[in-house]
């Protein structure tokens, strides 16, 4: 028989925001009733983030090995075993997957449902042997890997995010569909790995990072022998022999070419999980882009919020837990909250990293026309950073016409480290003055920030005005 709960909040979803929502309302002493349908954690423990991470890493280390001569330090040829490879991924999902499961939740006091949930109507949500009639809702519930309709794509076997990590031995050859941050991050760790790697793009490579800073992320990437089609569509997929696939390619200015690999990993974007949701018994609004929400997360049922990927907008696990802060606030506290999109930073884990926060140049002059300042500092400008001989990069800043930081793009070592400060700048709306006067410890890579900083005001030491105000101090001793 059916049973009948009457919790304070229903969250579906139990990813990254959906934990978060649980854990905090638990927190509280409020009832919560958490659903989900595949494994706790969702997408950023078991498929995302976390996986792709520790693979980089492995490849990161095959790296420092091969240009470890430079430093007078020769460890000889690097051999990779795969399946040890695979093996360290899954023991770092492991060791992080207790914090997310649902035994953890359960201690926490949230009821824990592993099933599938489905609105029945505006109030009501059935899951499993449960009827569930909750004060509030947040749906949580995610996306999945974006598959476009190629051509012959559904005769070959291919790979998403969900499976390639489950590769025991490395590919041969390595052709990638999409050049976002996903393709290029997976496409330098697998050449690093041994693969010979091919990455196929509709438009440009990185196409959402700033132009200027992207295009040093690729030159690496071809240097280190990844083959990068740009501006190019693919028209058919098909095997080739018993064992490869045929990408058939068309450029934009015309011609075809094909590329032959033995593995084909399908990267293009994600969907938000709309389906299965009863979401147009419950009177909410959505279409395959996802939930329609307000900027403060509100679907178009007043009882209902819907927090990260699902709402189809920025879709990084930062921006789940984001959400699920506004939405603890405006549930628990009846406290006004909005999204803002403007603070929230975003990291491409290639080597070298490239962060970014805030408007990039383009978004600036489309707000504030010419009365803008950009600066750079290159960390070839930078003395950690010959130390280190990670030279290659700059840090480049947004700021208005009274010196107020809009925006802060960082390619190099360390990025996605050093965005963090540039992060909470943004949000604080700090100026450049302040990001002058603070002291950098050396040496550090950080310095960077300090010095593009600096360069705002060094006109200054030029400007008539000064000079003779400061030959005019010096007559009083």
């Amino acid at each position: 028989m059916t049973e009948r709960l009457t919790p304070d909040i229903c969250v579906i979803g139990a990813g990254s925001g959906g934990l978060t929502v649980a854990a905090a309302a638990a927190a509280f002493g409020v009832s919560v009733v958490l659903i989900e349908k595949n494994r706790m954690g969702g997408d950023c423990l078991n498929y995302g983030c976390v996986p792709s991470k520790a693979l980089i890493a492995a490849a990161k280390h095959v790296n420092a090995v091969a240009e470890a001569p430079v430093f007078g330090v020769n460890a000889g040829l690097p051999t990779i075993d795969f399946e040890r490879v695979h093996d360290h991924i899954h023991e770092v999902i492991a060791a992080i997957e207790p914090n997310d499961s649902a035994a953890r939740f359960r201690a926490m006091g949230v009821k824990v449902i592993e099933a599938e949930g489905r609105f029945m109507d505006r109030r009501r949500v059935v899951a499993g042997d449960y009827e569930i009639s909750a004060r509030r809702y947040v749906i949580a519930a995610g996306s999945s890997p974006l598959v476009p309709p190629i051509p012959g794509l559904d005769t070959v076997d291919y790979l998403t995010n969900e499976t390639l990590f489950d590769l025991r031995a490395g590919p041969e050859h390595l052709v990638i569909i999409g050049g976002g941050p996903i393709g290029m991050e997976m496409a330098q760790a697998h050449r690093r790995l041994g693969a010979e790697v091919t990455v196929i793009e509709g438009g440009r490579a990185l196409g959402k990072e700033d132009p200027e800073l992207a295009a040093i992320v690729l030159d690496r990437m071809r240097t280190e022998g990844i083959a990068v089609q740009e501006n190019v569509k693919v028209v058919e997929v098909a095997k080739s022999g018993s064992s490869q696939v045929t990408v058939t390619c068309e450029r934009n200015e015309g011609g075809t070419f094909e590329v032959t690999g033995s593995t084909l990993l399908v990267a293009t974007g994600r969907r938000p999980n709309v389906d299965g949701l009863g979401l147009e018994n419950a009177g909410i609004r959505f279409d395959r882009s996802g939930i329609k929400v307000g900027p403060d997360l509100q679907t178009s049922n007043k009882r209902v919020m819907a927090i990260g990927d699902i709402t189809g907008g920025l879709q990084f696990t930062h921006v789940a837990g984001y959400h699920a802060g506004i939405a603890i606030q405006k549930i628990l506290f009846r406290l006004p909250a909005r999204e803002d999109r403007t603070i929230i930073p975003r990291v491409t884990f290639t080597d070298p990293e490239l962060a970014h926060v805030g408007l990039d140049e383009e978004a600036a002059r489309r707000k504030h026309g010419d009365r803008i300042s950009v600066l750079r500092w290159p960390y070839a400008e930078n003395d950690r950073a010959h130390a280190e001989r990670r030279t290659t990069g700059m840090i480049k800043v947004i700021a208005d016409r009274k010196a107020r930081i809009l925006g802060a793009s960082i390619v190099g070592a360390g990025a996605g480290e050093m965005i963090n400060m540039w992060a909470l700048a943004v949000y604080k709306g700090m100026n450049l003055g302040e990001m002058r006067s603070y002291v950098s410890p050396y040496p550090t890579m950080s310095e960077i920030g300090k010095r593009a900083a600096v360069a705002y005001y060094a006109p200054m030491a030029r400007k008539r005005w000064v000079r003779s105000l400061v030959r005019f101090l010096r007559r009083f001793g």
